[in-house]
């Protein structure tokens, strides 16, 4: 949570208007910073969507090509129009199996970065209203994304085992 260091939570936000400012502005930044990390997956997808393209275009130069030697053996012809379609191919399987997929996994990553980053804020953000520390985490706990949200018993136990520790 680096970008928010400059902030003291230690209490200085005590009236609503200030705590609903700082809200807002964690709100922007995180924003901001979710809009910069999807750049990477959105240039991955426009080139997963380029490829088959690219493709098509190498199969037309390589009958291009395969046109300049029609005086060739059927076999030469053959193996010529065999290169040209493996472009079609390559720009296909490059696509599909490859690029466009890396793209989906490195747009979920970041979606799930800014989950990390909207349970952070919600904890703070319910610190500075001044809500009990239990109901913090709590708020944090339901913010958190279904698959990775502790069941409320298990956050119970780890806040008595921190107690216990210190």
């Amino acid at each position: 949570m680096c970008p928010f260091r400059f902030l003291d939570f230690q209490g200085n936000f005590r009236d609503c208007r200030s705590s609903y400012q700082v809200e807002e502005m964690l709100s922007q930044r995180i924003g901001l910073m979710n809009e910069e990390a999807m750049h990477a997956p959105h240039a991955l997808q426009n080139m997963a969507d380029a490829l088959p393209a690219l493709g098509i275009v190498a199969a037309v130069l390589g009958v291009i090509k395969t046109m300049s030697s029609i005086d060739q053996p059927p076999e030469v012809l053959g193996k010529m129009i065999g290169g040209a379609l493996v472009g079609t191919f390559l720009g296909v399987f490059l696509a599909y199996a490859i690029v466009a997929p890396f793209a989906q996994r490195l747009g979920a990553v970041t979606k799930q970065d800014q989950a990390f980053y909207d349970v952070i804020k919600s904890v703070l953000v319910a610190g500075l209203h001044q809500h009990a520390t239990n109901l913090c985490v709590e708020v944090g706990r339901q913010s958190a994304p279904d698959h990775v949200r502790p069941s409320f018993g298990d956050l119970e136990n780890a806040l008595r085992e921190l107690k216990r520790a210190s």
